[in-house]
């Protein structure tokens, strides 16, 4: 497909050679290689540190020798998520593109438009011999997506650029010069199996068909989350019927709200018409619930055999697991008081996996302040100690402070509003961005943080803008020419 904009086929060309690459979380090594031959085909030098961050040198445009060293940064790792009927397989198939108009997605699975459109942008700059831009280094990052995993692991004076144009924003003609910070918990709680009661059958209840999302920027949104509701569906059976849990598991990566869950019970054959009616009760009740944000919500049930499972949780530790996670956050924490609209803390239930009679839950915090986020966290943690089980969160990623009377934001807003005849939208986000570990490694960097329209991140429904895309490349264009004589910290 041609699109008007010449640049944005140079761009969506190389976004389309990134696409047929895997590269989910933690696997970043094929995307790794081939950035590094692409880089010596056309000589540029490169660096890579022991985590496999990957930094690429490109020498200044004529008449720019001088210019500060400018660092444009993305992420290599894409959140590998699949609709439950997709076959997609991550490790070698190539995504399959489809074009809706001014938008590009693709067929049943997330598109890595996060971030994979910031690298096919610098790689643009980097061989476009018509723009004038000062010395670039296209910093990549590793397994930004699973906790900012490469941009913890930078070294101070990996780069040495002093301004950073980060490109894993999501809205055109809006800056980013702030974002929350967040941590993960793992809590581990253990239950009590028994033997399966004799006449008790297997069945899979599964909660499905929702929106899910991105925990930080659509955790306001109030969408479902399906191990939520899955947990409120099985404890009015519970109270009408004796279930005991056999298996559960839901949700997928620990910055995705949940869009599916499943569970394998047992519970008497004489109860199965009543428990029909208690699902479909429950789905009537969801669907009326979430109508505006997950109309497609669905709750179901079905006999089954699959599995060979010999134990089951006993009456009193079924009760249990259900209450656990219920008595465990999810959603807003709290709004911040200090800008509008933006929220402050939050918590996503992100996964759920029971295995001999071990449950492992994944949660993921995140907040603008430090202080409240490890409240958040050790609420959390207690949560588990009081069902008899253990709580440990990691080391997380600090907030991104703004700074408003940056000199880097003040010329992006004057340029910006020249080209369009109208001001940016300039804000502070609630999802993580790697600029404040990057700032915090390089004391007196200098950042700003840009990106076309995607819609949908880190679901299957996640789509990019081209039009927007153009936009982006045409303002980065010029605020690389405006660097020339730019002034930054020693």
């Amino acid at each position: 497909m041609r699109f008007e904009h010449a640049k944005t086929n140079d761009i969506i060309k190389w976004f389309t050679e990134i696409t047929k690459i895997p590269r989910c979380s933690k696997h970043e090594e094929k995307i790794r290689a081939w950035l590094l031959d692409w880089a010596k085909q056309n000589k540029f030098e490169t660096k890579t540190d022991k985590v496999g961050n990957v930094v690429i040198k490109v020498p200044a445009s004529p008449g720019y020798e001088k210019a500060p060293i400018t660092v444009l940064q993305g992420h290599m790792d894409m959140v590998c998520e699949k609709t439950p009927e997709s076959k997609h397989d991550f490790t070698k198939d190539p995504l399959k593109l489809v074009f809706d108009g001014d938008w590009l997605k693709a067929d049943g699975t997330t598109l890595g438009a996060d971030n994979g459109i910031a690298i096919a942008m610098a790689m643009t700059a980097a061989i476009d011999k018509d723009i004038k831009h000062p010395p670039l280094e296209l910093l990549f990052t590793v397994d930004e997506e699973t906790g900012l995993t490469g941009a913890n692991a930078l070294e101070p004076g990996f780069i040495k650029g002093k301004l950073l144009i980060n490109l894993d924003s999501e809205d055109e003609g809006v800056f980013t010069v702030g974002c929350a910070g967040g941590i993960n918990t793992n809590s581990t709680i253990p239950f009590k199996l028994e033997a399966i009661p004799a006449n008790y059958k297997q069945h899979k209840i599964a909660a499905g068909g929702m929106k899910g999302g991105h925990s930080g920027i659509d955790i306001a949104k109030q969408k479902a989350n399906a191990i939520k509701v899955l947990a409120r569906a099985l404890s009015q059976i519970r109270q009408q019927v004796d279930l005991r849990i056999a298996d559960l598991t839901g949700g997928r990566a620990h910055n995705a709200i949940p869009r599916d869950c499943e569970t394998v019970v047992y519970f008497p054959k004489d109860n199965w018409e009543q428990v029909k009616k208690l699902i479909a009760e429950q789905e009537k009740i969801f669907k009326s619930e979430f109508k505006n944000t997950d109309p497609d919500l669905k709750l179901t049930i079905e006999a089954t055999d699959s599995g060979n499972f010999q134990k089951v949780l006993t009456a009193q530790d079924t009760k249990k697991l259900i209450e656990v996670i219920f008595a465990m956050p999810h959603g807003v924490d709290a709004m911040s008081t200090d800008i509008p609209g933006l929220v402050e803390t939050s918590n996503n239930l992100a996964n759920v996996k029971l295995e001999n009679g071990i449950a492992k839950i994944l949660t993921s915090q995140r907040s603008s302040l430090v202080s409240r986020l490890h409240a958040l966290s050790d609420r959390i943690e207690a949560v588990a100690r009081l069902a008899g089980g253990d709580g440990k969160s990691g080391d997380g990623y600090p907030p991104w402070p703004p700074k408003m009377d940056s000199a880097l934001l003040d010329k992006s807003k004057k340029l910006y509003e020249k080209m369009y005849n109208k001001k940016p939208v300039v804000e502070v986000i609630h999802a993580g961005l790697e600029c404040g570990i990057i700032g915090d490694r390089n004391p007196g960097m200098d950042m700003i943080s840009i990106g076309p329209d995607l819609k949908n991140p880190h679901s299957p429904d996640e789509k990019v803008n081209v039009v927007a895309v153009g936009k982006v490349w045409d303002f980065l264009v010029e605020l690389l020419k405006e660097l020339k004589d730019m002034k930054v910290m020693a």
